[in-house]
């Protein structure tokens, strides 16, 4: 058993001799650069993700209702965010491989024409938002039909507005992360993203209940909160890049801030890939989130309790996913596809090694992690922890395959092999899941829990497409 697991883990038993290009590291030193990527982007995530979880138990202090109206933007917001989602897969991948092609000035370039784009992009995006809150509210599944639907609605379009606003400082930070993570400097993205979430903490302490002279705004409190923490990553942010004249990637007001073609083109074919994926993702959970929202509050309560958790170890895997985007997408530049390889299936081990210690974790303390997310005292919070802690069950037997087709992904995206990655999105997110959730609810009249399980079955099938296209070796080809 021991020399299974030794060889499964192996770096000589992960790249067969055909595809060598030159000699591979030893496994400590292999699993020792994937590791200084990996893990503060792990982190990073995990403790980003935690904090936003804090962020939800402190509003759930208000009850079921406050909890649906500020995850029934959750959507429509990440819709908004989609676009730059898109544009920064791009900025990684292209930044990545100019590192590797050791072309630092055109690496800073793109950095620079990026944080135009996405300014530019925000501030429309921004107008036109605000001005529809409402009707996109009531698209996601708002109503009045009763008492409760119409206080979720009315926070739902506060909250929504107020992280509106703050589209543009947001579009920037992600953009100087994603550039960072490209060359490898995870550390700093965890710093700054740490930080500016226990601002938001902080903030909600203050704003949500009113404390220490602070006025009671609630949801309302509780966006302001958010929109004063990403604004303190964007100056975080802005200061690695433009006071530490050693960092591989600086800025400077003085730096030649006129369009640049080649860089634009970059940006804009990979994350024109991306953004097809993104947007038929968003349009995927936001069907699917609006017919959860139709089984009633209390059911959308228990719901978003368990995307927490689900997005939670989510972010395991999208640690592990920037590793290999950033170390696939250097040694790619670098001519050595044959380490590509040998990085992109490390993150995999490690991933498939994580899910099982998550899976167990998430199984066996359901209830006390459920009850963490809504004060018992509150109308209907016993019906909704029970069926939250029911439904993360599932969670934990989707484990091993979600977290694979993560960080697969993220290794086909590092090779520029994007629209192949949107277009098994689309199908798998886009058509399967609302599909898959449409049949349970109102065919076979399934509970939450049998309808997450048959609706995130579509995992499988994305198991499948990204595992057969990595070790098929297209990505190979790619130019960026």
């Amino acid at each position: 058993m021991h020399a299974l697991i030794k060889r499964f883990f192996s770096a000589e038993s992960l790249v067969s001799k055909e595809h060598r290009i030159g000699p591979l590291p030893d496994d400590r030193s292999a699993y020792q650069e994937v590791s200084r990527i990996a893990l503060p982007a792990v982190a990073e995530m995990v403790l980003v993700s935690l904090i936003s979880s804090a962020d939800t138990i402190m509003v759930g202090t208000l009850g079921k209702n406050a909890i649906a109206g500020v995850s029934l933007p959750t959507q429509p917001r990440m819709i908004m965010l989609a676009v730059f989602f898109a544009l920064n897969v791009g900025v990684t991948a292209i930044v990545a491989r100019r590192k590797g092609e050791e072309r630092r000035e055109a690496a800073n370039a793109t950095l620079r024409n990026a944080i135009m784009l996405v300014l530019a992009l925000s501030l429309v995006i921004m107008v036109t938002v605000v001005l529809l809150a409402e009707p996109l509210m009531r698209l996601a599944g708002g109503n009045t039909n009763t008492p409760d639907d119409a206080i979720v609605l009315h926070d739902a379009i506060v909250y929504f507005k107020i992280m509106a606003f703050g589209l543009p400082v947001t579009a920037i930070s992600m953009c100087i992360n994603a550039a960072m993570r490209g060359v490898g400097n995870t550390k700093l993205t965890m710093r700054v993203n740490v930080i500016s979430n226990l601002v938001n903490i902080f903030f909600n302490y203050l704003l949500i209940g009113g404390r220490l002279g602070f006025p009671r705004l609630e949801v309302a409190g509780a966006a302001i909160a958010s929109v004063i923490g990403l604004t303190a990553a964007m100056v975080l942010s802005l200061m690695a890049v433009t006071r530490g004249k050693d960092s591989y990637l600086h800025l400077s007001r003085h730096d030649d801030w006129r369009p640049h073609g080649e860089s634009l083109r970059g940006i804009v074919k990979v994350g024109g890939n991306a953004m097809v994926e993104q947007l038929s993702m968003r349009f995927g959970f936001f069907i699917y989130s609006r017919i959860i929202y139709g089984m009633g509050v209390t059911v959308f309560a228990a719901h978003n309790i368990s995307m927490q958790l689900l997005g939670l170890t989510f972010n395991f895997a999208d640690g592990l996913a920037v590793a290999g985007t950033s170390l696939v997408g250097q040694n790619m530049g670098a001519g050595r596809s044959d380490l590509s390889l040998l990085y992109g299936k490390i993150t995999q081990r490690l991933a498939l090694a994580f899910s099982l210690i998550i899976a167990a974790f998430v199984a066996l303390l359901r209830y006390p992690l459920a009850s963490l997310f809504i004060s018992a005292g509150t109308p209907g919070a016993a019906t909704v922890i029970t069926i939250a802690a029911q439904t993360l069950l599932v969670v934990a037997f989707m484990q091993p395959a979600q977290m694979s087709a993560v960080v697969l992904s993220g290794c086909l995206r590092g090779a520029g092999d994007n629209l192949y990655v949107a277009s098994r999105m689309m199908i798998s997110v886009s058509v399967l899941r609302p599909l898959l959730t449409l049949l349970a609810v109102h065919v076979f009249h399934m509970g939450l829990p049998m309808t997450w399980l048959l609706g995130l079955s579509e995992i499988f099938v994305r198991l499948y497409f990204f595992y057969t296209r990595f070790e098929g070796g297209k990505w190979k080809l790619k130019k960026v």
